[in-house]
């Protein structure tokens, strides 16, 4: 039989926190701990400044009701990387993926199995929803004076003392990697790599590649060894731009290697261990995405630690005049003219600062700014088209259409209630009688569909 493995060997550097050693460096956000699978005491502990301990024993901070578990099993406290775990010589153990442990860093949003209990470890997120929102329009280059703005930037402030996983949400062109830049200059990885991968710009056959690396020969086409974006990012912060872009098979090697800092090369039969802080954003609803299955439910909970949602522009109209000055000033330009300023404020940036931007570097090549953009058709616009004679009278066309329309809809609402007339008036909002005119105009009287 094999040799066990030693307590927390399988996870290398993760079993220690960085060690930067500044009493000054501002505080972690706070963890909220849970007992799944057992009786437990209190049912939600807060972990904020200080220790926790978590045994069977009365007198502990979290009691846990299970014959499995050590009067005094184990303690927590808080670091930048999530929460400390420290065993304190409990007889059966605590467990993390199936390996026993005795000192290790747990991410937050990460689990332990102590005995037939699983203690479920989460970010605070009351703790940041209280931030108050700060006076100043400005965060580490990002521009904003909306209250909207205001408050992330407040929260944004609060995150550096963490290096949780956190999950960045917009509308493209809003400025999520803006943020991810802010995250990562404010947080104790700053001296380390930045490493931006964006998940919707690689074909489904590289992305492992461009992920994990590769050895030579692992593939087609791989004539010499290369290390991946999690090697590269190694002790610093690797930013996955677009991440619900991808596919769903890679998605458990990225768990993988969220969850135990382990990443396997292709073509490679060791594995290696890196500290990355891992940051994903996204313009998806990656919650639908999670529902028809297109994203693994595990990964999802794994990435959204910290959910940071950045509002679109439109929402915040006043920040429309200092963003276009502070991307003036960038452009060389001395300031904007107020017929300029009163220009761009009464458009509707459907792609948000991006647009903005754009139409900024316009103005100083050219001193005019862009022809307003023509909103893309509906899809069902795209379907009226269709139906449109350019050549015959507005009136007639709208009128067939109208027609059209309503037999339609009323044919559909008569199958969907049985022909009871009543409740499809009712659901129509319209009167009985009036709805009775109707059906007999377009030839769908009593109990008839026209089908």
């Amino acid at each position: 039989m094999a040799e066990r493995p030693k307590p927390a060997e399988v996870f290398g550097d993760f079993t220690q926190p960085l060690d930067r050693g500044t009493a000054a460096s501002p505080r972690p956000i706070g963890a909220v701990v849970r007992v799944e699978g057992a009786t437990a005491a209190p049912d939600r502990l807060r972990l904020g400044v200080g220790t926790c301990s978590v045994g069977s024993a009365p007198g502990n901070d979290l009691v846990i009701d299970d014959k499995a578990v050590s009067r005094n099993h184990l303690e927590l406290g808080l670091v930048a990387e999530g929460v400390s775990v420290r065993d304190l010589g409990s007889s059966n153990g605590t467990y993390y993926y199936g390996q026993r442990v005795e000192k290790m860093v747990l991410a937050l949003g990460g689990r332990l199995q102590l005995g037939s209990a699983t203690l479920a470890i989460d970010a605070d997120t009351e703790d940041l929803a209280g931030t108050a929102a700060l006076e100043r329009g400005e965060y580490r280059g990002i521009v904003g004076v909306s209250p909207a703005m205001r408050r992330l930037f407040a929260v944004l402030m609060r995150l550096e003392g963490s290096l949780a996983t956190m999950l960045v949400e917009g509308e493209s062109g809003v400025g999520k990697e803006r943020v991810v830049h802010a995250l990562h200059e404010g947080s104790q990885v700053a001296g380390g790599p930045l490493v931006v991968v964006n998940c919707g710009a690689f074909p489904r056959e590289l992305i492992a590649s461009e992920l994990f690396g590769h050895r030579r020969g692992a593939f087609s086409g791989a004539f010499d060894a290369r290390s991946g974006a999690f090697e590269s990012a190694d002790g610093g912060t690797l930013l996955l731009d677009e991440v619900g872009e991808l596919p769903l098979e890679l998605q458990p090697m990225l768990l993988r290697a969220i969850e135990l800092g382990e990443v396997r090369a292709l073509g490679a039969d060791q594995t290696s261990h890196v500290k990355v802080r891992v940051i994903a954003a996204t313009n998806r609803d990656l919650e639908a995405d999670v529902r028809c299955g297109a994203f693994r439910q595990d990964l999802f909970y794994r990435l959204a630690v910290v959910r940071l949602q950045v509002p679109p522009l439109r929402e915040r109209p006043e920040d429309v005049e200092p963003l276009a000055e502070h991307f003036a000033r960038g452009a060389g330009l001395p300031g904007l003219p107020p017929a300029i300023i009163a220009d761009l404020r009464t458009r509707t940036w459907a792609g948000n600062a991006r647009e903005l931007r754009n139409a900024i570097l316009s103005y100083a090549a050219l001193g005019a700014l862009p022809d307003r953009p023509v909103a893309p058709p509906t899809e069902l616009e795209q379907l009226v088209a269709q139906l449109i004679d350019p050549t015959r009278p507005f009136a007639e066309q709208k009128e067939a259409l109208t027609d059209a329309f309503a037999r339609a809809y009323l044919r559909e609402l008569l199958l969907r209630t049985g022909g009871n007339q009543s409740e499809a008036a009712r659901i129509a909002g319209l009167n009985r009688s009036y709805l009775g005119r109707m059906l007999s105009k377009h030839g769908l009287g009593r109990g008839g569909t026209g089908r």
